[in-house]
């Protein structure tokens, strides 16, 4: 999370530098080189090629919506649902079958390398696509569109509601999606239906992406996609706090909506500002800043968990982070000049 706030930062520009496409190819090689490095069995080589690579990753987070306007503009929510259900598939399935990949490799080093494979193959096919446009008539006429910083959004009202509401949603998916299984363990549930759950969890989000985002196209039902996977994100909440453990496929089907967030708020930035450039500044203060803040909440509730000896604290605490997130979510609905990029 941490090389997603640096390296994101960095992705404006990276791509007034050399251009959007060109951008996103640099950063799949980056991946893939990042993803290699860890074949070598050592400790320094994985921390290198983890920062190596989620830096690449970063800036293609932050670029992604920049490209669907650029080229998608008429399908903003078809392209953000494909791109957003192909990640969710992609993450599901590599934790299914990380583990018999190592063991096949005999290796959890080459384990983690094998990851390089997929990262290859969309580098290959991107490259193409990169060369075109650096060679293309309009990357001359692209260099006179005046270079738009990320920074001074700050200070505006559309910059902070997409900020705080992106450190939000990231700081509930990265904190809680790391110790869920964790939690229902402590509360008496076995190891495998934990995982199990988690499972489940992903597994809710596919179809109910697809569903939000085609809700979301249309402009007067994007405040009740919003606040439908927010109040299922605030209900879920309540219901591992206060709930019995056999409660637990309730509330991971209710999480599961509640992570949705995710998606509806990348097509709200790549329908943002009046040009590219616009959309690029605003998806890197966004994704910087709140990769930043929300890099807080994978190590804080586990903190919590060990200093207090429960995770009644930590679930408080994410409860609260859901709330806010839900009345962050209700103004940026409300206020269509601060979605529609004025």
């Amino acid at each position: 999370m941490l090389c997603f706030a640096v390296a994101g930062a960095a992705t404006a520009w990276l791509v007034r530098r050399v251009g959007l496409e060109p951008a996103i190819a640099l950063a799949l090689l980056l991946l893939t080189g990042g993803l290699a490095a860890r074949a070598v069995d050592s400790t320094l080589m994985l921390m290198a090629g983890t920062v190596i690579g989620m830096s690449g990753l970063a800036v293609c987070n932050v670029a992604m919506p920049s490209y669907i306007r650029q080229h998608h503009t008429g399908r903003a929510a078809t392209m953000t649902a494909l791109y957003t259900v192909s990640m969710t598939i992609g993450a599901t399935t590599a934790a299914a079958v990380a583990v018999p990949i190592a063991a096949g490799l005999g290796s959890p080093t080459l384990g983690l390398a094998a990851w390089a494979v997929p990262a290859a193959v969309a580098f290959a096919v991107f490259l193409p696509l990169a060369i075109r446009s650096r060679l293309a008539d309009d990357w001359a006429a692209r260099q006179g569109v005046p270079y738009v910083s990320p920074w001074p959004l700050l200070r505006t009202r559309k910059g902070l509601l997409f900020t705080s509401l992106f450190a939000a949603q990231a700081f509930l998916a990265y904190g809680v999606l790391g110790w869920y299984p964790h939690i229902l363990v402590s509360r008496g549930l076995d190891a495998t239906t934990a995982g199990l759950m988690l499972g489940l969890m992903q597994l809710v989000g596919i179809p109910t992406m697809m569903v939000l985002l085609a809700m979301a196209g249309r402009p007067w039902l994007l405040r009740t996609a919003f606040m439908i996977t927010c109040g299922a994100s605030l209900a879920g909440y309540v219901v591992l706090l206060l709930a019995p453990v056999d409660w637990v496929a309730g509330t991971s089907i209710l999480m599961g909506l509640g992570f949705c967030v995710f998606p509806l708020l990348m097509l709200l930035i790549s329908r943002s500002g009046d040009t590219s450039a616009e959309t690029t500044a605003l998806s890197t203060l966004a994704q910087s800043l709140g990769y930043l803040g929300a890099a807080i909440g994978p190590f804080g509730l586990g903190l919590m968990n060990g200093l207090l000896g429960d995770w009644t604290a930590a679930l408080v605490v994410v409860l609260a982070v859901s709330a806010v997130q839900l009345l962050l979510s209700h103004r940026v609905t409300s206020a269509p000049r601060a979605v529609d990029g004025s």
